[in-house]
């Protein structure tokens, strides 16, 4: 891996030198800033146990610090959309289109994975550390591992693994490793280092914990028994996106259709019945509290400063206000910049209307979880504002509407105007349309400590307990064969914070098959956990990314091209990977 050491804007003496910075998240130590320190300069004790470690954590903030992230996990699903400028290429399937937005996957997952080794070797070395301190922080290099190469495994299918650092005697031409052998690596890191954590009661805030071990070992399982499931179906909300009737759009309700599921290669050998059962297991004990207290946050509280960390959130990327490296740009690209009531920059990536859609009217996850008025600023100054969705009940609430509420003495008509009503009759002239700028625009990074600055300090969430109930109810459904009791009340503690109404095994609309349940949690998840990096990986482990995708005819509402073929199943390897390491022949089906 040759590459990482030529990083943007990271020096060579980081990688060379032990460089440490100690400014991540709710783990700050000090300022401190370790430059050209050798090993032995750094210490025998339990803080320096700790620099070793945040220089590991550190690369988690810069993988956000230009954006690539969450974008290279998150544009290339059926529900996201947004600016043809940032959707031209990955959002669009063109994944070296630019190499950007993708390569930092490999290149930031390989970094991870090289100050996670370098951290261990010599935190191991160390005497003089609290035993309980120096196996949570070991635990921890653990969990960084097995966090990264999960997230390349289903990116890049076979990858390289490295068991030391390059620094410390290991080849950098290291081969692609099989999809089999790369996950009984992450398997055996997290179950070791779910033993070997602290749990959330004691760990520093914003650190990994034994909950985070169990919870992505949980993630872990369900994504190689649902990829490894041989055949099925599964039904997804979605289809073609509107109707030009007159050269006008008419947008579409999203219709459901079954899909055939397919086994994804490389998955071939596992036993997809023995890692549900798996998965059921560890997120049973993740809910019982075996590897810490979580529960489901307040709607209203979950994505606050008030909520970091908290309840809910068992892992989540650090955010720093204002700072160039360790600030990300959740709120701006997700939420908009705001001065004055005006949006100043920003607020460009949401969900289409079909994910809308989805929802019942009194869910909280689009009455307060999705914006539905704002103004930019140069509407602003026009006193233009706009409002979502572009449906009768917000023309209502936002324009006001006349009702005919009888006749007078004479025949004719009594109509009452309702006006506009709180808080659209601001003075704003409030109007909709069909473009870009008319989507989904959703809350979750909406509160930063200041809403102006560019780098924000809102937390990315990796792992929620709401994904991990999900989870339990997905393959508890798989493994018996269809929904248990269990397994519909975990589906339905999730419904319930939003005010959903519960799903029901009989009746209208009900859930009581293998796959109407299969099918429904896995339409809550994309509801849930839209703009946390989850939708693309759930199509493609259940075998069907490239039918949904092309289900949708072409391009979305705003004109963003939706149709995949074979080689959208993976990503790219570098180019710089492909060229320079003489242990690799050749790319991923598809790609130069």
């Amino acid at each position: 891996m040759k590459r990482i050491y030529n990083i943007k804007s990271l020096p060579l003496k980081w990688f060379m030198a032990c460089f440490f910075v100690m400014m991540l998240g709710s783990c700050k130590l000090d300022e401190k800033v370790y430059d050209f320190v050798s090993p032995a300069e750094v210490g025998d004790s339990d803080a320096s146990a700790d620099k070793w470690a945040l220089g590991a954590y550190n690369e988690l903030g810069l993988m956000f610090r230009f954006g690539e992230f969450p974008a290279v996990l998150e544009y290339d699903n059926d529900y996201t959309t947004g600016p043809s400028w940032a959707f031209g290429e990955l959002g669009a399937g063109n994944f070296q289109g630019n190499s950007k937005q993708t390569d930092p996957l490999w290149t930031y997952g390989y970094v991870m994975v090289h100050r996670a080794n370098r951290a261990i070797i010599n935190i191991e070395k160390m005497t003089k550390t609290t035993p309980e301190y120096k196996k949570n922080v070991l635990g921890e290099m653990y969990f960084l591992k097995a966090f990264s190469y999960f997230l390349m495994v289903r990116a890049y299918g076979d990858i390289p693994m490295f068991d030391k650092a390059v620094n410390d005697g290991a080849d950098i031409n290291q081969p692609r490793r099989p999809i089999k052998e790369v996950y009984a690596e992450i398997i055996s890191l997290l179950s070791q280092a779910k033993d070997m954590m602290y749990t959330n009661a004691k760990a520093v805030p914003g650190r990994a914990t034994a909950g985070a071990a169990a919870a992505l070992l949980a993630k872990v399982y369900v994504t190689i028994g649902s990829a490894s499931l041989p055949s099925g179906q599964v039904i997804v909300r979605g289809g073609k996106p509107f109707d030009l009737v007159n050269n006008v759009q008419i947008r579409t309700m999203p219709s459901p259709i079954t899909y055939a599921k397919k086994q994804v290669k490389g998955y071939e050998e596992f036993d997809s019945k023995q890692y549900f059962k798996l998965a059921m297991d560890m997120a049973k004990e993740v809910i019982n509290g075996n590897y810490g207290t979580y529960k489901l946050a307040d709607f209203n509280n979950m994505w606050t400063a008030a909520g970091k960390n908290r309840d809910e959130h068992i892992f989540s990327v650090q955010g720093y206000t204002g700072d160039a490296d360790l600030g990300n740009h959740l709120t701006r690209d997700f939420a908009g910049l705001v001065v004055n009531n005006q949006v100043i920059s920003g607020m460009w990536y949401g969900q289409r209307d079909h994910w809308y859609k989805l929802f019942e009217p009194q869910d909280l996850r689009i009455v307060d979880g999705t914006m539905h008025r704002w103004s930019r600023n140069f509407d602003y100054a026009n006193h233009i504002g706009t409002f979502y969705p572009n449906n009768d009940e917000y023309r209502k609430k936002a324009l006001g509407y006349d009702e005919q509420t009888g006749v007078d003495g004479s025949g004719n008509p009594i109509i009452v105007h309702h006006p506009a009503v709180a808080p659209y009759n601001d003075g704003l002239n409030y109007g909709s349309g069909t473009d870009a700028n008319y989507i989904a625009f959703l809350n979750k990074f909406a509160y930063p400590t200041d809403r102006t600055k560019d780098q924000s300090d809102v937390n990315y969430p990796f792992l929620r307990f709401a994904d991990i109930k999900l989870i339990y109810a997905e393959a508890a459904n798989e493994y018996n064969g269809g929904p248990t009791a269990d397994a519909l009340t975990a589906l339905n503690d999730v419904r319930a914070r939003s005010h959903a109404n519960p799903k029901q095994m009989a009746g209208d609309g009900n859930v009581g098959s293998l796959v109407a349940f299969r099918s429904a949690v896995i339409e809550e998840r994309a509801m849930e956990l839209a703009l946390e990096g989850d939708r693309r990986w759930d199509l493609i482990r259940w075998g069907i990314y490239l039918d949904v995708m092309n289900s949708i005819q072409g391009n979305d509402e705003v004109g963003v091209t939706k149709v995949r073929a074979e080689r959208n199943l993976l990503y790219p390897l570098p180019i710089s990977e492909v060229t320079t390491n003489t242990a690799i022949h050749g790319n991923n089906p598809g790609w130069n």
